[in-house]
């Protein structure tokens, strides 16, 4: 079955039917990507260890956010 006909048949259901079916298909395209996040926490892990070493400075949050 195609794309086209799931839709002519996605169509034909209730609006809460519709409802559960998008919210599903972008759950399952929303999901996390664990090993980014892993390379995201070691990134993490190494600069607040540089950060407490002094091996890296801070930047105050007023220059990061100025408005």
């Amino acid at each position: 079955m195609g794309t086209d006909e799931i839709l002519k048949q996605a169509l034909k259901l209730k609006i809460e039917e519709r409802f559960i079916l998008v919210e599903s298909l972008i759950k399952s395209i929303d999901e996390p990507d664990r090993k980014l996040d892993e390379l995201w926490a070691e990134e993490a892990e190494k600069r607040l260890a540089a950060y407490r070493e002094g091996r890296l400075e801070g930047i105050p949050m007023e220059e990061v956010f100025i408005q």
